[in-house]
């Protein structure tokens, strides 16, 4: 059974502390995804891999996709061939 978040825990400026470190970190992000398109081309190929293959050891699968030599210039390629689309 999931614990409910003790909100006490925390004083008021501790929250207001938190809340801001999150807003921070996802504004972070989403320049940093911005900024690296592939991240999102990678992701996205590996999660298609593996909801057409549905492999039976997800490890090993990941350990394979992720190794792969090629793998850069895939992804370079996709994220180039996304890029001429969205001209």
């Amino acid at each position: 059974m999931e614990e409910k978040p003790d909100i006490g825990a925390l004083s008021p400026e501790q929250q207001e502390n938190l809340r801001q470190f999150k807003i921070k970190t996802r504004m972070a992000n989403e320049m940093y995804l911005r900024a690296h398109p592939e991240v999102e081309m990678l992701t996205s190929d590996f999660l298609r891999d593996v909801f057409l293959k549905r492999p039976t050891d997800i490890r090993q699968f990941a350990a394979d996709y992720f190794s792969d030599p090629d793998l850069p210039a895939k992804i370079g390629f996709r994220v180039e061939e996304n890029a001429a689309v969205n001209i």
